[in-house]
Parts: C-alpha cells; sequence; structure tokens
C-alpha cells in the first residue's frame, strides 16, 4: 500500500486525492447495493426450500421402509391371523369381565345379559339358527352328516394319551402305505363306555323322535279339533289346486 502510495506521489498524485478514493472503494465494499441484497435473500429462500425437500425426502423415505417392512410382516401371518388376533383379545375382555362379576359377587351370565340390546339377541338368534337349523327329516345323507358334526363337537382330545401313544408307536402312530399298525390298537375301557353311553342316548332319542312341523300362527284357522286340522291338511295337499278357485269365491261373497 505504502509503495502504491509512493508511486502516485512521484506522478505527481495529492496524497489527499489518493485518501478520498480509498475510503469510497471501502465504502462500496461496505455498502452494497439493493439488487445484491434482494439477490442474497433469494439465495437464501433457495436454501431454505431446498433444506425443506430434503427433509420431506427423507422422511418420505423411512416412512416408505417401516410400510415395507410392516407390509412383509403381515405377508409372512397366516392368512386369518387378523381374526385370530380379534378372537384372543375378546376372550382376554371376557376373562376379565368374569374376573370383575366374581370379584362383586354377580353372575357373568346375568350380567352379559343385561348389557345385550334385543335388536342384537335378535340378530344372533337368527344367525344361530341360520347356521344349524333343525328341519327334521329329509333324508338318510343329511342326518347322517348332521350326526357326524355333533358327534365331532363332542370330541375332547386325550393329550395325555396321545403323548404315550406316541412314544409307544414313534413314527408307527402316523401310518402310511406300510404301516401294519391298523388293526393292532385296542380301546380303553373308559372309551368304550363313552361309546356304550353316547349310543344309548342316541337311541333313547330317536324313540321320542318326531318330525317337525312348523306352525304358521297366521294361517286361517278351518278346524274345530286337532283331528279335524290334519283332515283338511290332508284334503287340502290332494285337492288344493282343483279348490283354490272354489275357495277364494266363497271367502269373497262371490260364488255362484
Amino acid at each position: 500500500m505504502a509503495a502504491a502510495v509512493s508511486a502516485l506521489s512521484s506522478l505527481g498524485v495529492p496524497e489527499a486525492d489518493i485518501g478520498s478514493e480509498e475510503e469510497e472503494e471501502e465504502e462500496e465494499v461496505a455498502e452494497p447495493g439493493p439488487a445484491a441484497a434482494a439477490a442474497e435473500q433469494r439465495r437464501e429462500e433457495r436454501l431454505r426450500r431446498f433444506r425443506e425437500l430434503h427433509m420431506k425426502r427423507y422422511e418420505a423415505c423411512k416412512l416408505n421402509s417401516q410400510e415395507v417392512l410392516e407390509e412383509d410382516k403381515r405377508l409372512k401371518l397366516p392368512p386369518n391371523w387378523e381374526a385370530k388376533k380379534a378372537r384372543l383379545e375378546w376372550e382376554l375382555q371376557v376373562q376379565e369381565k368374569k374376573k370383575e362379576c366374581a370379584a362383586r359377587g354377580e353372575d357373568y351370565e346375568r350380567v352379559k345379559l343385561l348389557e345385550i340390546s334385543a335388536e342384537d339377541a335378535e340378530r344372533w338368534e337368527r344367525k344361530k339358527k341360520k347356521k344349524n337349523p333343525d328341519l327334521g327329516f329329509s333324508d338318510y345323507a343329511a342326518a347322517q352328516l348332521r350326526q357326524y358334526q355333533r358327534l365331532t363337537r363332542q370330541i375332547k382330545p386325550d393329550l395325555e394319551q396321545y403323548e404315550r401313544l406316541k412314544e409307544q408307536h414313534g413314527d408307527a402312530l402316523y401310518p402310511t402305505s406300510d404301516s401294519l399298525l391298523h388293526g393292532t390298537h385296542v380301546p380303553s375301557k373308559e372309551g368304550v363306555d363313552r361309546m356304550v353311553a353316547d349310543l344309548e342316548k342316541q337311541i333313547e332319542k330317536r324313540e321320542k323322535y318326531s318330525r317337525r312341523r312348523p306352525y304358521n300362527d297366521d294361517a286361517d284357522i278351518d278346524y274345530i279339533n286337532e283331528r279335524n286340522a290334519k283332515f283338511n291338511q290332508k284334503a287340502e295337499r290332494f285337492y288344493g289346486k282343483y279348490t283354490a278357485e272354489i275357495k277364494q269365491n266363497l271367502e269373497r261373497g262371490t260364488a255362484v
């Protein structure tokens, strides 16, 4: 700086002018114009938006990775996992309510019925009838199917006996085409007694069984006693299609 001042002095430039020019240059550097300030503001705005976009992209990638992991877990679960989970949660709630009722000395079944509305009770009753309706005897195949379903619902597996048989027979307990275990099993006395009691119950029920015929409360009463009602039903079954028009005319009062 001193060398530059000496050079300018040697050229005949006064030192006061040299100092004033330096001060003007410093003021120009220290005080930028409004255009530079606006440009700097736009630059900071762009940087801020860029950082926000970067953070949003990071959050989206993070959420996407979490969803991929959750979907992979759901795909590895059994198909009916949601139903099983809801069932287990409902059973836990029932157990808790039973404990609360037992602590208060109340009957859980009575408390449960008090919480059920009439609409829900009717809907569940219709669903129960629709699920396993007793339509009486239709054919032997349907009767056999209902008997099979009833017997399978009554089966209570004996896991201790199963473990003993598995230890005794090993892999032969699960028969294949080469197995010779079939026909060698001897049932226990408890199993035989249980079968005999079930057969006796079936015989007793069969003796008391009669085909249930639905009774229609809205049907016209055209009989004077039970015997006359059965006779009218037989007559309607054989001749109803021939006498329907005559019956309608009599009811309307237009019979000739």
